[in-house]
């Protein structure tokens, strides 16, 4: 981490660490450190610091980011020192239908609207009303996969009907995942908003 952060220093790059808090509390505490140096030399304007025992140069344009989830378990709690360094943003839920409609244009679907809302209806009676497994997921990563697989079929099959080859990906991708009577649910819904 030490060589990343002198390499960021000295370049002036931007990095932006994903789910930051699934990093142990040990390694954290060394991150911070570092964090805090490269900090205190951009807020006395040096064009040099001393970063882990050796000089480097800086470019103040340099800057680190994260994200995080404390909703999920397993993750570690970030050292105070660390938690002041950043600036808390709130993020607002992404609109999936939008997100699955213009990739399924992407991909060359004429029914990408109506097909979106099929999609992302799927999966909202899924998180819904399937048990809970800890296997399952129906948040936009899950939807995410099942519109790569749907491009992918629709480009080996360009001549099936779109409502077919949607129908198809999510049943592949979700079938094999679901227990025995979550899968007739989920194989109803399919029948249902395949109707519609």
């Amino acid at each position: 981490m030490g060589r990343f952060f002198s390499g960021l220093a000295q370049s002036g790059s931007w990095c932006c660490f994903d789910e930051f808090d699934r990093v142990g509390i040990e390694v954290l505490s060394v991150i911070a450190q570092q964090l805090i140096t490269i900090t205190n030399a951009k807020l006395t304007n040096a064009n040099k610091f001393t970063f882990e025992g050796r000089e480097i140069r800086l470019i103040r344009t340099c800057a680190a980011f994260i994200t995080i989830n404390p909703e999920y378990s397993g993750r570690s709690q970030l050292p105070d020192n660390l938690q002041t360094l950043f600036r808390s943003v709130a993020m607002m839920i992404p609109d999936y239908s939008l997100i699955a409609e213009v990739l399924l244009y992407s991909e060359g679907f004429k029914l990408s609207k109506m097909l979106s809302h099929k999609i992302v209806k799927m999966y909202q009676l899924c998180s819904e009303q399937l048990s809970i497994q800890n296997h399952y997921d129906f948040g936009m990563r899950a939807i995410k996969s099942v519109l790569v697989m749907v491009g992918l079929l629709k480009q080996e099959n360009p001549l099936i009907e779109d409502n077919l080859v949607v129908i198809k990906a999510l049943r592949d991708s979700n079938l094999p995942k679901f227990l025995k009577d979550d899968a007739i649910l989920f194989k109803v819904w399919n029948t249902i908003l395949n109707c519609h």
